[in-house]
């Protein structure tokens, strides 16, 4: 099998470019956390004091 056939059976959403993105703001607001809820589960995704994301359940 050569490189170029298996590039050709990548699922499209492994290459970055192709997965779907939303903006941080758009999600927050002028919140700095929100419940995500998922599988009948609530996680926490929050922006800590030095801007990184952090996600628990």
């Amino acid at each position: 099998m050569s490189n170029n056939q298996t590039k050709q059976q990548t699922a499209p959403l492994d290459n970055p470019q192709n997965r779907p993105q939303i903006e941080s703001k758009a999600l927050f607001g002028k919140t700095r956390q929100l419940s995500i809820l998922h599988e009948g589960e609530i996680y926490t995704l929050r922006i800590t004091s030095r801007g990184k994301l952090i996600l628990t359940k």
